[in-house]
């Protein structure tokens, strides 16, 4: 299973962080070329590698961690996502009028046809997702929410890997409103850091 962060701002680099922790490769791409992110890259980790938007979506899994109203380009960047599996760790804050009542996750991911689409990693401020998941004697908690069952396996197998506690939300529009702006209010759990105790 081959990773790929677009986006490299604040939350970008924390996952990038969460990689390079556990030593997994992951390639990390913006909309800036590739020798302008290498520096930070290389100072994040040696599994963290600086690609072009294009190299970088050649992986499997795709974190989406730019900023909500770029992730048009992002998906028009490949002719089909069929394969792909997109986590869409952006926030829409506050709720803008497009989404026509629709969680921001499920309009992003009309954008995205064909991929196994999850919302996850996004109820965190970036600064509590660079730091070590393992807490206290327990795992800090990542919530996931998708419209496809069997999206949602292969990411919280990602997150256990990464030392996250997976709690899954069931679908975007029930459980996964808790972590969606409404118009101009945060979801409940947006900023909760909750950490689940090893049994």
């Amino acid at each position: 299973m081959s990773y790929a962060i677009v986006g490299f701002g604040k939350i970008g680099q924390a996952l990038a962080h969460a990689f390079a922790r556990r030593n997994i490769d992951v390639t990390v791409a913006s909309r800036r070329p590739p020798e302008a992110l290498a520096p930070q890259a290389r100072a994040i980790g040696p599994t963290v590698v600086a690609k072009s938007l294009r190299d970088a979506l050649e992986a499997d899994t795709i974190i989406l961690a730019v900023p909500f109203g770029e992730h048009r380009e992002v998906a028009k960047a490949l002719p089909s996502w069929e394969g792909k599996t997109v986590i869409d760790a952006t926030n829409a804050f506050p709720a803008p009028e497009e989404l026509d009542g629709l969680p921001s996750s499920a309009f992003v991911a009309k954008a995205f046809t064909g991929a196994k689409f999850v919302k996850g990693f996004s109820h965190l401020i970036a600064a509590t997702l660079a730091t070590d998941p393992i807490v206290e004697g327990g795992h800090r908690v990542v919530f996931l929410s998708s419209d496809d069952e069997d999206a949602i396996a292969p990411v919280a197998a990602l997150a256990k890997q990464l030392g996250f506690a997976p709690v899954k939300l069931g679908k975007l529009n029930e459980g996964g409103a808790l972590v969606h702006a409404r118009g101009r209010t945060w979801g409940q759990l947006i900023f909760q850091d909750l950490f689940k105790k090893e049994q």
